[in-house]
């Protein structure tokens, strides 16, 4: 490592250093706004800190959790009183609108507040986890309790890298100062190109899907017209919510697989959703 580098890593960690816990704070609190700005950087950073010295853990997980609980409870509200709302504006910033609704609920209706104890690991799960929790009428009290318990995993699980890896992050941010503007370049390239894959893929999706759909009208003219099609019912909710459609068969899309038996080979399969 050139003394350059070895500069150039001291006024990061420094930087971090003199902000402190404000930075983790407002940092967090800004990720779990929905902000686009990653706070895995700053808990490796500041897990180095810690072993450094410089930083002490207990106020560093408490600014975390506090930043955390904040946000989330204020997406709790949002989603306590504005529901499913709430959850399609979220999942309308995911390059998979379409499924996101579905995956995020099916997952929360099966772990209920045990899934924000992994939530904020998943990208995915992070945005709607708290929304979803409102929307389910869960107490504030039991919400809060999780919620503090999954931010004290996830920022103790960052620091501990940070902590345990020090001299390999201090070679990654050198790395990284070499390289200057280039590594920016490619990865906004990487992340562009993902974009774009995930686009097409979407695309190619809903092409597909246009010539195999059936309005809603079409469906009833041919019920009327004695048609007997195979119905499946798979939108998202309680398995005890009824189905829409009279005769119409209750499967999730996770079932699919286990229930397929239940399908029938010789009758038209028509399949419909929320």
């Amino acid at each position: 490592m050139t003394v350059p580098d070895h500069i150039e890593i001291l006024r990061t960690l420094e930087f971090v250093e003199r902000h402190g816990y404000a930075l983790l704070f407002l940092w967090v609190f800004a990720e779990q706004s929905a902000i686009p700005v990653p706070s895995a950087p700053l808990l490796l950073a500041s897990g180095a800190l810690i072993h450094a010295g410089r930083l002490h853990i207990v106020p560093a997980v408490l600014s975390c959790m506090l930043a955390a609980l904040v946000a989330d409870t204020i997406w709790f509200e949002l989603g306590r009183h504005r529901g499913r709302q709430v959850l399609r504006l979220v999942c309308r910033l995911s390059l998979e609108p379409d499924s996101c609704v579905r995956q995020t609920e099916n997952a929360f209706h099966r772990y209920g507040l045990r899934s924000l104890l992994v939530s904020k690991f998943i990208p995915g799960l992070n945005g709607v986890a708290a929304p979803l929790a409102g929307n389910s009428r869960a107490s504030y009290g039991r919400f809060a309790l999780y919620d503090v318990a999954g931010a004290l995993l996830w920022s103790g699980a960052y620091f501990a890298v940070g902590y345990l890896f020090r001299d390999q992050l201090e070679t990654v941010v050198a790395y990284a100062a070499r390289m200057g503007s280039n590594l920016l370049l490619l990865v906004m390239a990487l992340f562009a190109a993902w974009i774009g894959w995930k686009f097409l893929q979407r695309r190619r999706f809903l092409k597909e899907l246009d010539v195999a759909r059936i309005t809603p009208e079409e469906l009833q003219q041919r019920l009327a017209a004695g048609e007997e099609p195979f119905i499946v019912d798979l939108r998202s909710g309680p398995a005890e919510e009824p189905a829409l459609i009279s005769g119409a068969v209750r499967i999730s899309p996770e079932e699919l697989t286990s229930r397929g038996q239940e399908i029938p080979r010789d009758r038209e399969i028509i399949l419909f959703c929320s």
